[in-house]
């Protein structure tokens, strides 16, 4: 083929310099050039207008075989937009990721020098195209016979190229009378591909969008089983379904449609109506061969050139300014008729709004809601309206008409049934008609009615005479704006499909969405697993035992995968389960004829793999007991029975950690019973034998299979169970370095993250800026960074120019404290999250370059220059659910140590109840202002003694919920910050009853009030702590108080009293109760993330403490923490002292006991309705809700570690109420 080269140097407009150069007054203007011929262009360049100042910076290239209907060329990314000059003599090439084969290009200058005008010198690269075609009218074919009666193949490789006026259509049909067929088809503008090689059918849809007038290339291959699918550039992968891996197809192939058994041009399905070119079957040219009249090729109605219809379209760009005006032509009679077609992914649009003669009235059409609607306006306050349709924004062409006739107007959606509005006189339109929109100024009564529509219309028909578009793109009539004419501008952007992890795309014109309803994920493309990474994990939130779903793998592509963590003991235990759990009896085996069970775990084995590569430690215990039965043959030492680990070998040690060593457990720990014997089957005793063993080499495990090959003989038979696979601890959690030089960095492969990624890490520094992690590629780079010691910088560059995402700290983030850091880019927005602050993002521009491409390797705590490193410690680096092994990488590389020095670095909490750890050059202190507790470890209650007429007020300065600021991810994705719970602890001890232990208000005179009862009527938003008496105790009591949708009026609290109050608002059985105040100790209050008791003690002079009556700081507290650790059969008496004005009497135990863990249980109980109900709202409003009840649950477990082991009463309350409730409409809850 000849290479092909044009150089266009033109002065179409002259200006005094060579080049192309358009009158200003032209609004749209463009150059076109005509290659004479179908061109194979590979390349284009551009320059500016010669010795001036006017150059293009920015266009768009279109191509076309007629010259008409238009197609603009997209780059790899779907970018259509080409980078041109920045100065009028400089070159700028661009070579085309896939050629263009047409006659005619067209460059559309969208930016140019400011300063000048538009100057265009173009360089056009390629090759001239040849190709055989053919023309199907809708109603030919054509049929390739085969040289003998059935052929059958077991490869096949079938290509063309094809361009359709219409939706549907065969392209390609061959059948066997074995079943086995072959059809290729278009179907709703879309290729399907249905297979059958005998034994079931497999059908594979792809691409879309295939009926626009335009070539599209198809490539079918395969071998076997195994089946390419290529439509332009997407391609599918799948296999076909059965045994089978031969087509066997007899006598003939047809193209162009499927004709009846010997009645050529008659057909079972549409046919195809368009052309194709190029069309191969197994090397054979099958168009070249009826072109020459074979007689194995049956060409009925086919003509061998391209015929080109007239269809133009015009795309109207903007939702809210897009509009085209032509005039309303006299009908001979009377009324009007219009038709035309469009095609949108919108559901809401603007199609036709016309003024009526009798003023004010108009005509709308419109998409609404996905439907086609007829409005008639007979006033501003009277309309009449009727819908058709469904789901008319799928893509599709869809023809719309409207015509009046006497006193009705008819809506006709395509082929579908009419519908009618009776009108209550005559009626003509007026002088215009506006198709898609309305002008800015009111015209005629025009108005948008919610968007105007953003799509492409073509076949303009008024009181039937079509409308020429070129007469409206001359200025010769009607008028228009934000038009695009002589092409269909629609791009589906579900192809490829973004939405990761099964989840579902939908688009609008220019954005799509993805549904990530049952998928496990969430975000915007369906990235982020909605599940913990671990059973450890979940013990961290709160969770007690149960069955989890778990995603080891986070963001990976592995699923996530339901198990049963264990978290009774001091290790969390993950527990995988199998298929045969229960002891299974074995006999008659031989070696020859083994018996074998392959074990089915509840996890897939890449889900099993990434569980225990995770873990620290696995085990799996194996029960085996035998008579008679032997494991190895004590002649030669040869395995007569073994397993098969993860990785399918096998394996025939059966216990411990050492697998090399061919032994059971009895000859490990030297306890065999004939120490002759490795294991105590091998003594093949008649009588029951035992070599139960556990094996806890992780990296075999688990199990897959067991082969048990000795039980053929008389009294011969085993006896086997294969436990779970057990797992504990997370290996991520604490795999860190250290990093003391700046010039030195840890360095990885180069980040797979094209299309997204999702990077996280905890660091802790006293160095003011350091770059985290950097990876760079030719232009493209991304970087997560300390730019200063209170901010945090995410960037990232993937051709659409930098980006930069900063969050600033109020408090330094170089305080040699562990902080949080999540930086995540997908294609469709970016954003970073630092410790608990407002989440920053950005949305992604809808055109433009969606890869990163890197090409370097990953540098950790450094950069390439070995400039800006980090000075300090970084810890658990995920990226897309894997992490990365910083202590392995870093004890090869000089300048980084692994793991990290430090008090507050390890597992352990050193301060208890949610006490801060703070490390120190040389130790560590607990910052114990955000808990109940002080003392060196946050262990110590404050406590105080009151009297009948103590109280401890504490006004909160501003509304509570505002103040705390729980809301960390404030951005327009994450809506609402209002508390939907209230979290409250603390101890009393009290002989008193009834008693007012706390109230809490609010500026909408609003309480919770906890009082001490026997029993009583059931009223509300009163908690009850009814009890018996029973000996002398302290009782410490947590309260996890939730408010159930649609309750939001609780959210703005004023103050909480401690002890008496004499309010008058509340309820008769509350002002009772606080009359009488509260007699006894209170310790260690805690109202959700505030201490009141607490900050009044130490903040009496303040004006947000009010304290009234005697009121001394006590140590019962302490009492209360010895005594609470006593059995129940030691008294009191021993620790009664401190206590002040209370009784020295026997006192009253409150409730029963209720455990820890039902109060954790609750609470996950609650957090689930919450996470369910707000399901049904919005994806991202569910989100952050979960994660903010979250972080009240892992407080919640904290304060429950303290106390793990001593009785309390916990419980949860929900709270339902609505807009229309009073104070007087109260509940009663029990402990």
């Amino acid at each position: 083929i000849s290479h092909f080269h044009i150089r266009m140097f033109l002065s179409l407009v002259s200006r005094g310099a060579g080049g192309w150069s358009p009158q200003v007054t032209d609004r749209h203007p463009w150059l076109q050039l005509d290659l004479r011929d179908r061109i194979e262009v590979t390349a284009v360049a551009t320059q500016g207008r010669y010795g001036s100042s006017d150059w293009v910076s920015g266009y768009l290239l279109l191509f076309s075989d007629t010259g008409r209907a238009w197609k603009q060329y997209r780059q790899e990314d779907g970018v259509g937009r080409f980078v041109g000059n920045v100065n009028a003599d400089g070159v700028v090439h661009h070579k085309l990721s896939h050629s263009i084969r047409g006659r005619f290009l067209r460059f559309v200058p969208l930016d140019w020098n400011p300063s000048g005008w538009v100057g265009l010198r173009v360089e056009v690269y390629g090759c001239a195209y040849k190709s055989d075609v053919a023309d199907f009218d809708g109603r030919s074919s054509l049929l390739y016979r085969f040289n003998q009666k059935s052929m059958s193949t077991v490869k096949d490789v079938i290509s063309l190229r094809f361009k359709s006026r219409q939706a549907e259509g065969v392209l390609l049909h061959g059948e066997g009378q074995r079943g086995n067929y072959i059809t290729l088809e278009l179907h709703r503008a879309r290729l399907a591909l249905y297979l059958n090689l005998g034994d079931g059918r497999v059908a594979v849809t792809l691409s879309s969008l295939l009926d626009d007038q335009h070539w599209h290339s198809v490539l079918i291959e395969r071998f076997n089983k195994q089946v390419n699918l290529t439509v332009d550039t997407h391609t599918q992968h799948f296999r076909t379904k059965g045994e089978g891996d031969s087509l066997e197809v007899d006598y003939e192939l047809s193209f162009g449609g499927i004709p009846l058994p010997g009645k050529p041009g008659t057909f079972l399905r549409k046919n195809f109506h368009g052309c194709m070119e190029n069309l191969y079957y197994n090397g054979i040219n099958i168009i070249d061969l009826a072109k020459r009249r074979k007689p194995q090729i049956y060409s009925g109605n086919v003509t061998f050139s391209c015929s080109e219809p007239q269809l133009v379209s015009t795309t109207f760009l903007s939702s809210s300014s897009s509009f085209l005006s032509l005039p309303a032509t006299l009908s001979a009679s009377g009324g009007f008729a219009v038709r035309f077609q469009f095609r949108t992914w919108n559901p809401d649009g603007l199609l036709l709004s016309t003024r009526l003669a009798l003023e004010p009235q108009r005509l709308e059409l419109q998409i609404s809601n996905s439907r086609l609607r007829l409005t008639h306006h007979m006033s501003a306050q009277q309309k009449e309206e009727v819908s058709t349709g469904h789901r008319v924004n799928d893509g599709l062409w869809h023809s719309a008409s409207l015509s009046s006739r006497g006193l009705q107007v008819t809506m006709t959606l395509d082929n579908e049934p009419s519908s009618t509005m009776e009108l209550g006189d005559h009626m003509e339109a007026g002088d215009s008609l506006y198709f898609g929109g309305c002008p800015s100024l009111n015209v005629s009564g025009c108005e948008n009615p919610t968007l105007a529509f953003q799509g492409c219309m073509r076949l303009f028909s008024i009181n039937s005479q079509p409308m020429d578009l070129n007469l409206v793109h001359q200025g010769r009539l009607g008028d228009y704006k934000e038009l695009q004419f002589d092409t269909c501008g629609i791009h589906d952007r579900c192809l490829p499909n973004f939405c990761e992890h099964g989840g579902q795309c939908s688009q609008s014109w220019s954005c799509f969405y993805c549904d990530c309803s049952g998928t496990g994920y969430t975000g915007a493309t369906c990235h982020n697993s909605i599940y913990e990474a671990s059973c450890e994990a979940y013990r961290l939130t709160g969770s007690s035992s149960g069955y989890f779903s778990i995603d080891p793998d986070g963001s990976g592509p592995l699923a996530p995968t339901l198990v049963y963590c264990n978290m009774t003991e001091n290790k969390v235990w993950t527990v995988v389960t199998h298929n045969s759990t229960d002891p299974v009896r074995v006999q008659g085996s031989t070696l020859q004829k083994p018996y074998i069970m392959k074990f089915n775990y509840s996890a897939s084995p890449e889900q099993l793999l990434a569980l225990v590569s995770g873990s620290e430690q696995c085990q799996q215990e194996v029960m085996y007991s035998c008579r008679k039965s032997r494991l190895f043959n004590t002649r030669d030492g040869s395995p007569l029975s073994w397993w098969v680990d993860q990785g399918g070998e096998r394996r025939t040690y059966w216990g411990g950690f050492l697998p090399g060593v061919q032994q059971c457990s009895c000859s490990l720990e030297e306890n065999c019973m004939d120490m002759n014997y490795f294991c105590n089957c091998d003594a093949d005793t008649d009588s029951w034998s035992n070599d139960t063993g556990v094996l806890s080499y992780k990296e075999h495990l688990p199990v897959s299979e067991i082969v048990i090959g000795d039980t053929n003989r008389t009294g011969s038979e085993a006896l086997y169970r294969i436990g779970p696979l057990r797992c504990y601890g997370d290996k991520s959690v604490w795999n860190a370095a250290s990093f003391y030089q700046e010039s030195s960095y840890l360095h990885f492969p180069t980040l797979q993250a094209e299309l997204s990624a999702d990077i996280s890490f905890y660091f802790k520094t006293s160095a003011p800026s350091g770059v985290f992690l950097e990876n760079v590629g030719l232009k493209d780079f991304i970087r997560v960074e300390l730019s200063s010691p209170f901010a945090v910088t995410f960037s990232f560059d993937v051709g659409n120019g930098p980006v930069v995402l900063a969050i600033k700290s109020h408090v330094p983030l170089n305080d040699r404290q562990w902080h949080y850091v999540r930086a995540e880019r997908s294609v469709k927005e970016a954003s970073l999250q630092v410790d608990q602050l407002p989440l920053r993002f950005l949305e992604a521009p809808s055109e433009g370059h969606l890869r990163l491409r890197l090409n370097s390797q990953l540098f950790v705590g450094g950069t390439a220059a070995r400039q800006r490193g980090f000075l300090g410690c970084i810890r658990t680096l995920t990226v897309n659910g894997v992490t990365f092994s910083l202590e392995e990488r870093a004890k090869m590389t000089p300048g980084v140590s692994a793991g990290c020095p430090g008090h507050c670095s390890g597992s352990s909490s050193l301060c208890h109840n949610s006490g801060r750890c703070i490390e120190k050059n040389s130790g560590y202190v607990c910052d114990c202002s955000q808990s109940a507790y002080g003392g060196p470890s946050c262990k110590e209650g404050v406590s105080v003694s009151f009297n009948r007429e103590s109280s401890v007020t504490y006004t909160f300065q501003e509304p509570f919920s505002v103040m705390q600021n729980r809301s960390f991810q404030a951005s327009s994705v994450y809506r609402g910050n209002s508390r939907a719970g209230e979290n409250m602890a603390f101890i009393f001890m009290t002989t008193q009853s009834p008693a007012m232990l706390l109230t809490v208000s609010t500026f909408s005179q609003q309480y919770i009030a906890v009082i001490l009862a026997r029993n009583g009527r059931d009223t509300s938003r009163i908690i009850k702590v009814g009890f018996n008496p029973l000996n002398s105790r302290f009782n410490p009591v947590w309260l996890c108080v939730f408010f159930t949708p649609p309750y939001t009026e609780f959210i703005s609290i004023k103050s909480l009293t401690l002890g008496k109050v004499t309010v008058d608002t509340m309820d008769e059985e509350v002002m009772q109760a606080g009359s009488k105040g509260f007699i006894g100790c209170l310790s260690s209050v805690q109202f959700n993330h505030m201490a009141p008791l607490k900050a009044a003690l130490l903040n009496r002079a303040s004006s947000l403490v009010s304290v009234r009556g005697h009121l001394v700081e006590s140590n019962c507290g302490a009492l209360a923490d010895s005594t609470i650790f006593h059995s129940q059969s030691e008294t009191v008496g021993r620790g009664r002292g401190p206590l002040r004005n209370a009784s020295q009497s026997n006192y009253a135990v409150i409730g029963g006991v209720v455990s820890a863990v039902v109060f954790i249980s609750l609470c996950v109980v609650a957090v689930m309705t919450r996470f369910l109900y707000q399901h049904r709202q919005a994806r991202r409003d569910a989100s952050i809700k979960e994660k903010e009840h979250r972080t009240n649950l892992e407080t919640a477990y904290r304060r429950e570690a303290a106390y793990r082991a001593e009785p309390a009463y916990r419980t949860e309350f929900h709270l339902h109420d609505s807009h229309s409730s009073t104070l007087n409409d109260n509940r009663e809850y029990y402990i």
